[in-house]
């Protein structure tokens, strides 16, 4: 299945119904406008060079339409990280897979002090330069029966690049994983199905549209069913998401943890009340999190686990199968194996190892780049660098990323599991990550970075009855504000650098 095509499709079925009440601007548009407004932008976007157009907008009815349009004009969507280094991103993005064009929005440009540079074209122009005839002839097209609607459009095939997505870059130069129609559209069709999505659902989309969780479950999620969309620029404006949570009740909401900790200390109890199915993704989701959630606005926080390369969910929990710590269960339609990270063997249940995921939702790999790829796609299966278990029931537990273990004392140590630890003798509202550091004497130490001062006796003597001695960490160290991704992950590696530059000044 197409994207842009089953947008139409929806768009056609439910011309008067709301399509996108976008909060930033005021704006709010049917999906017969909505419709008009991406056959507009896709006839404009024919002018420039075919193949790939870079889209660097903030989460909006502009940037959905904007990529929707995209797609119709048989243009292939990059999309551009602007919060973090966004001229660096743009120009990186335009070498790494030989483009030019940007579509942009002056308002960002100015906001975040980017300068204009040579190939960016701002959709304010573009929507200047639309005639009364342009208007009429897109909406004259939406008239047309479906077949010859969809005929008119780009085609296509559902293996075709339906977007470029960067990964963090938390290791290397960023990666551009290539997604395919299909796989975003059967992750979408797996992940309905699992926690029973309908028509009538309103998603708040507050998520970036340039990372696969905002794209997948914010942007194609509501168009694929035909939803209503709430859209919002800033998830960290945790006061505002809060509200319009509460004004405009929606029944389905998506975000990373760190955002849900905000919004749980900007909230007035029961401003998410209405949330039918709320996921939390990218991170791992305390138990304290959940509790929150339940006591201030009576609502499940659920968890679930993806990758950008499998666009993006491998598990969730949802209303019936929920089991709180695991990552749930695993979609359907997608196949995991829990591989020994020494002997290749399949796990045992219950046994921690690498995890590896199959299926339509698998990415057809990195752009330019067949060495990274075959590294990672292995006779179809991706190794998702993370590692994990299933239990007896059938649920996916993560255990960190493989490289969030630290070899102490010849034993691998899960940061993640002394991190869920902590956090049970913490007191409220305090946060923490734990990372390790490598000293020439002393070999790998753990140590705790914590958002204020705490009673660091107290926590060890809680956390000795339920860890052995070698994971507990060394150090705490106050960091008020942890760093943290645009995507709402904590950003390790830049807390592993100040954690050796305070021990270095120590």
């Amino acid at each position: 299945m197409l994207l842009h095509q089953q947008f139409v499709r929806m768009a056609k079925k439910n011309a008067s119904k709301l399509a996108i009440k976008d909060k930033s601007t005021g704006k709010s548009v049917t999906y017969s406008r909505a419709l008009i407004g991406a056959l507009i932008l896709s006839s404009k976007f024919r002018k420039y060079d075919p193949g790939f157009i870079g889209i660097m907008i903030p989460t909006s009815a502009g940037c959905a339409l904007a990529t929707v349009g995209a797609l119709m004009s048989g243009r292939i969507p990059v999309m551009i990280n602007y919060s973090t280094g966004a001229e660096s991103n743009a120009r990186y993005a335009q070498k790494k897979c030989k483009f030019k064009t940007i579509i942009t929005s002056k308002a960002l440009l100015e906001k975040i002090n980017c300068p204009l540079i040579e190939g960016m074209v701002l959709i304010e122009d573009l929507m200047e330069s639309v005639t009364t005839g342009d208007k009429l002839k897109a909406a004259l097209k939406t008239k047309m029966p479906l077949g010859m609607l969809l005929n008119s459009i780009h085609r296509g095939d559902e293996q075709d690049t339906a977007v470029i997505l960067f990964t963090s870059g938390s290791e290397k130069d960023p990666k551009a994983v290539q997604l395919s129609h299909r796989n975003i559209a059967s992750n979408i069709k797996s992940f309905g199905e699992y926690e029973k999505l309908r028509e009538d659902d309103i998603l708040l989309a507050n998520l970036v549209f340039y990372h696969v969780f905002g794209l997948t479950v914010n942007l194609w999620v509501p168009f694929y069913y035909g939803m209503t969309m709430i859209s919002y620029a800033n998830p960290l404006d945790f006061q505002t998401v809060s509200k319009i949570a509460r004004d405009e009740k929606p029944t389905i909401m998506v975000g990373t943890p760190s955002f849900y900790w905000g919004y749980l200390q900007k909230s007035e109890p029961g401003d998410f009340k209405s949330l039918r199915i709320m996921v939390a993704g990218a991170d791992k989701c305390p138990d304290a999190l959940r509790e929150g959630y339940m006591k201030k606005h009576g609502v499940t926080l659920m968890e679930g686990y993806g990758a950008t390369e499998t666009s993006p969910v491998i598990s969730a929990n949802s209303i019936e199968f929920n089991k709180p710590g695991s990552t749930g269960r695993v979609m359907p339609g997608v196949s995991v194996r829990i591989e020994n990270f020494e002997t290749g063997e399949d796990c045992k249940t219950g046994e921690v190892g690498k995890i590896l995921v199959k299926g339509d939702c698998v990415m057809k790999g990195y752009y330019d780049d067949p060495q990274l790829t075959a590294e990672v796609l292995v006779d179809g299966w991706y190794n998702t660098g993370d590692m994990g278990f299933f239990d007896e029931e059938g649920y996916l537990w993560h255990a960190g990323r493989f490289k969030r273990f630290a070899k102490v004392g010849g034993e691998m140590v899960s940061l993640v599991k002394v991190e869920n630890v902590l956090e049970k003798y913490l007191p409220e509202g305090v946060q923490c990550c734990v990372v390790e550091v490598q000293e020439e004497k002393k070999g790998s130490t753990i140590v705790a970075t914590v958002s204020q001062e705490v009673n660091k006796t107290h926590i060890l003597r809680g956390m000795m009855t339920d860890l052995p001695a070698i994971y507990l960490p060394r150090e705490f160290i106050v960091i008020e504000n942890l760093p943290m991704m645009s995507s709402g992950k904590t950003d390790f590696r830049s807390v592993t650098r100040m954690v050796q530059e305070i021990l270095k000044n120590a």
